[in-house]
């Protein structure tokens, strides 16, 4: 009984020490697809084609980055073009240390078109990956990295 009870007390305490770069990574991934399914959902409702592009040679969030140009010296990691000045998502990581990497393309094409194709996006923090995905049909999804 006592065996089964520390089993028991090491096991949800592995569970709630979960790894701090997993978790931070967990949430920028979710954070992607539901910025980029809103700018698919914005293309379609403005009727205008709309792009999601990284900036930067290495698209990594180091701080260096170009800055948003408005005057408020805000670094921008990612941009959404072709949507209205006023339905901009903030255009940073969460995480300044995020690394993200377009698979096959320079840009991801979120519409106007119902159907695009299929697209992949992966990011990195603390030497691990998540994907975020889409066939082009379904919403985009969160996804583990290929080992």
């Amino acid at each position: 009984m006592v065996l089964v009870l520390i089993a028991l007390a090491s096991g949800l305490a592995t569970l709630a020490l979960r790894d701090g770069g997993q978790a931070r990574l967990e949430q920028e991934a979710a954070r992607l697809a539901a910025l980029l399914e809103a700018g698919r959902a914005e293309s379609r409702a403005f009727g205008v084609t709309v792009r999601f592009e990284l900036s930067g040679a290495g698209s990594s969030a180091d701080g260096n980055g170009p800055e948003r140009g408005d005057g408020s010296g805000a670094r921008i990691d990612y941009r959404f073009v072709g949507l209205p000045a006023k339905t901009l998502p903030p255009g940073h990581w969460l995480e300044a240390q995020t690394q993200a990497e377009i698979v096959g393309a320079r840009a991801l094409r979120l519409g106007p078109e119902p159907l695009i194709g299929a697209q992949r996006i992966v990011l990195s923090l603390d030497g691990q990956q998540r994907v975020v995905a889409t066939d082009g049909l379904a919403p985009f999804t969160v996804q583990q990295a290929a080992p």
